[in-house]
This record gives C-alpha cells, sequence and structure tokens, in this order.
C-alpha cells in the first residue's frame, strides 16, 4: 500500500528550509534555481509526504553540485533512466525528499515543472489527478504500479502544459525505466 497524505500545510516552510541547507552546501556553484516540484508544491493535493526537490545548474556545473551535495551527506544514484537528471539518496539528518540535480532545460525539469505549474493553476485536472492517485495509493500493490496508473492523468496535464507528442512520449519511455 501507498502511504498518501491530505496536503500538510508545512510542506512549504519545509522546502525552504531545504532549499537554504542546499544553498548553502552549493556555496560558489552557479544554480539556476532550487524548484519545489512534485504534489507537495500543489496546495491541497494529497501527496506521499515526501519533498520533491529538483536542483538545476548548467551541464558544466554537475560535478560540482554533485560534490557539494555529497559534502552534506548526499549519495549520488546516476540517471536512474533519466536522461540530465541525477537522483540521490538522501542522508537521514534531513525530512523526507527526492532531491534531483537537473540540468537547465532538460525535458525531466520541463516535466516537472509542467505538471506543478498546471496543476496548481487548474482545478478540474487537480482534482481528477487526485482522485486517482487516492484510488492507486489503496488498490496499488507497489510504487511500479502506483506510478504507472497515474501516467493517463498525467499525460493530460502535460498535454495541457504544451508538452509535444514527442515529449510524451520521451517522459513515458522514462517513466517505465525508472519503474522497471
Amino acid at each position: 500500500m501507498i502511504t498518501l497524505v491530505e496536503y500538510d500545510p508545512t510542506w512549504p516552510a519545509t522546502f525552504e528550509r531545504l532549499r537554504l541547507i542546499y544553498a548553502a552546501a552549493l556555496g560558489s556553484t552557479p544554480v539556476v534555481a532550487i524548484e519545489h516540484v512534485g504534489s507537495t508544491a500543489v496546495v491541497g493535493l494529497a501527496a506521499k509526504p515526501v519533498i520533491d526537490i529538483d536542483i538545476v545548474v548548467a551541464r558544466p556545473d554537475l560535478a560540482a553540485a554533485t560534490e557539494a551535495l555529497g559534502s552534506i551527506g548526499f549519495r549520488a544514484l546516476g540517471e536512474c533512466g533519466v536522461a540530465d537528471r541525477r537522483a540521490f539518496e538522501q542522508p537521514e539528518h534531513l525530512p523526507r525528499t527526492h532531491t534531483y540535480l537537473t540540468e537547465a532545460g532538460c525535458l525531466a525539469l520541463r516535466n516537472h515543472l509542467a505538471v506543478r505549474d498546471t496543476l496548481r493553476s487548474d482545478p478540474a485536472l487537480r482534482a481528477q489527478y487526485a482522485e486517482r492517485k487516492r484510488e492507486l495509493a489503496s488498490s496499488a500493490g507497489d510504487m511500479a504500479s502506483y506510478v504507472s496508473g497515474k501516467s493517463a492523468v498525467l499525460r493530460l496535464v502535460l498535454a495541457e502544459a504544451g508538452l509535444t507528442d514527442d515529449e510524451l512520449s520521451a517522459i513515458d519511455a522514462s517513466n517505465q525505466a525508472t519503474i522497471t
């Protein structure tokens, strides 16, 4: 069973605390942005109680940013099937996160921002997505089923955001790679 909780109004403050920790660790490494993404970034949306964060850097700064995150206890996991996005295992001393280092402008980042921004601005899609997540949280036997079960609604969200059919297909392929 997947743990899904109602929206917690402390999530933005938790993100802000993490953003400050990450920014301090990154120090002189040039950072384009540190973005709160995922369902915890959408007011009113039920979510797994895990803060999703994309740290956005230019390609030449990926190695330095990876090293900086390592200095505060993160363990680099690589791309994990998603091009231009590096995943990290978090240190135990921080709140639960999915922390990613993304290349500025990459499809993985545009995917995360499009989902967040569209769900923030479209109450009907947000409600449809929330309903699907609740159904899956109670019925999906594992994370792979949960993720794949959301894909049809997420495709609608991303199409509404203006992603092309080719981009949607690439995202579908990445999602398949990360859950198999």
